[in-house]
C-alpha cells in the first residue's frame, strides 16, 4: 500500500471518528447535567451539597476528555502550522479547564471527607 493511500483511509477514519468523540462528549454533559440538576432539587436546592458538585464536575473532567481525544486526533491530519497552532491552543485549554475541575474535585472530596469526620466525632461525643 502507498502512503498516499494510508493517509487518505487515516484522513476519512479520523473524519468520522472526531465528531463521534465529541458527541459523546456532548450526551455526557447532558446527561451529567440533567442528574446533577435532580439531585441538587432533591436535596431542596441546597447550594452546599458537595455530592451534587463533585458529581456535577466528574461529569464535566469526563466530557472534556472525550472532546480532547477528538482534537488530538484531529492532529494526525492537519498539514498546516495554522491549523496545528489553534488546535494546540484547543487542547491547551482544554487541558487547563480539565486540571482545574480535578483540583476543585480534589477540594470538595476533601471538604465532604472532613464534614463527615466531624460528624462522626460530634455523634460519638454525644
Amino acid at each position: 500500500m502507498s502512503a498516499e493511500f494510508l493517509d487518505f483511509i487515516l484522513e476519512v477514519v479520523i473524519s468520522y471518528l472526531v465528531p463521534i468523540l465529541e458527541l459523546i462528549g456532548v450526551f455526557i454533559v447532558a446527561y451529567g447535567t440533567i442528574k446533577s440538576f435532580i439531585k441538587f432539587i432533591r436535596s431542596g436546592l441546597n447550594s452546599d451539597d458537595t455530592r451534587v458538585k463533585i458529581d456535577l464536575a466528574e461529569t464535566l473532567a469526563l466530557s472534556l476528555e472525550f472532546k480532547m481525544a477528538g482534537e488530538i486526533l484531529k492532529t494526525v491530519v492537519s498539514h498546516t502550522i495554522e491549523e496545528l497552532s489553534i488546535l494546540g491552543a484547543v487542547i491547551v485549554l482544554r487541558a487547563l479547564l480539565t486540571f482545574l475541575i480535578h483540583w476543585e474535585l480534589k477540594m470538595e472530596r476533601q471538604t465532604e471527607h472532613a464534614e463527615r469526620e466531624h460528624a462522626k466525632i460530634h455523634e460519638k461525643a454525644k
